[in-house]
């Protein structure tokens, strides 16, 4: 018997495929955004889980896994907008009853992080909150507003500052075509800005997709037009020459990715840019990744 009520669909970062994936929300507060469907079935509503359930889930965990788990994952996709005394009681339930766990982590809204003190954060982080992973989508204000994100470039520029100042570690996605045709290269480099401003632990991109279709999007996004492979990776090659980053960890590997890219930046920076340049000369040649392997 699983020890977790999971309410499907449950998603998680790919990072955290061996995670145990302990829910303390379902759905998310804001789910708003045009560009995604994650949180759209009517059981994926948004509600904090009853604390009650969460500390007992806890204790079974620790019965059934024993001292298997290693890492935890807080869903659904908003676990940030609990109260810091709820996350704290969750977290110091996590290290009483799984004292193996080394890693906690969750998603994370920018506007949660600016309901939070450096000192609330800080504590969290005390007690095993290391990651958090922050879906910024883009850095351009005007791309922000088209699909309805609720965030500016300032609001989240300022929560992954205060989320570094507190010593949580900062994983950043941009959506990788967001800015379509019309608003491609200022949401390649607003993207960039930001990473280059806040300086994050890791940073990634994903290929924006619409397996439901895009009516949603378009209804206030209405030029919207989708970048062709070769777009994309043009995209691609000016944000990362536009990054400025000391030391981040870069992935460009999500099953949504046609080009796989890893790397630290700044020190593989002109290796990256190199297999974009030749990809995009020479697409036939390129290691791309076959439309039925991507997944959306």
């Amino acid at each position: 018997m699983n020890p977790i009520r999971y309410v499907e669909p449950v998603f998680r970062p790919p990072s955290e495929a061996e995670s145990l994936i302990l829910p303390v929300t379902d759905g998310c507060s804001w789910n708003r955004c045009t560009f995604c469907e994650m949180y759209t079935a009517p059981q994926k509503k948004f509600r904090p889980r009853d604390e009650d359930e969460i500390l007992e889930t806890i204790k079974r965990c620790a019965d059934v896994y024993v001292g298997d788990v290693r890492r935890v994952f807080l869903a659904d996709g908003d676990a940030m907008t609990l109260s810091t005394r709820r996350l704290v009681t969750i977290l110091d339930a996590i290290k009483r009853d799984m004292p193996a766990v080394r890693r906690v982590s969750s998603y994370c809204l920018p506007r949660n992080v600016k309901k939070k003190s450096v000192e609330e954060l800080r504590e969290l982080a005390e007690l095993g909150l290391s990651m958090v992973y922050v879906g910024a989508e883009s850095g351009d204000d005007l791309v922000l507003e088209k699909i309805n994100k609720g965030e500016t470039f300032d609001t989240t520029r300022d929560a992954l500052l205060k989320l570094g100042e507190a010593g949580i570690k900062r994983s950043v996605m941009i959506l990788n075509g967001l800015g379509g045709e019309v608003f491609s290269d200022q949401h390649a480099k607003n993207s960039a800005r930001l990473a280059n401003e806040t300086q994050p632990e890791f940073l990634a991109t994903l290929v924006v997709s619409f397996p439901k279709g895009d009516a949603r999007l378009r209804a206030n996004y209405p030029e919207f037009t989708p970048l062709g492979i070769q777009g994309l990776m043009r995209e691609m090659e000016l944000f990362v020459d536009t990054l400025d980053l000391r030391r981040t960890v870069f992935r460009s590997d999500h099953a949504s990715n046609w080009l796989v890219l890893k790397g630290t930046l700044g020190a593989d920076k002109a290796k990256l840019l190199e297999q974009l340049r030749a990809a995009i000369a020479a697409p036939d040649r390129a290691p791309l990744r076959p439309a039925w392997a991507r997944g959306l």
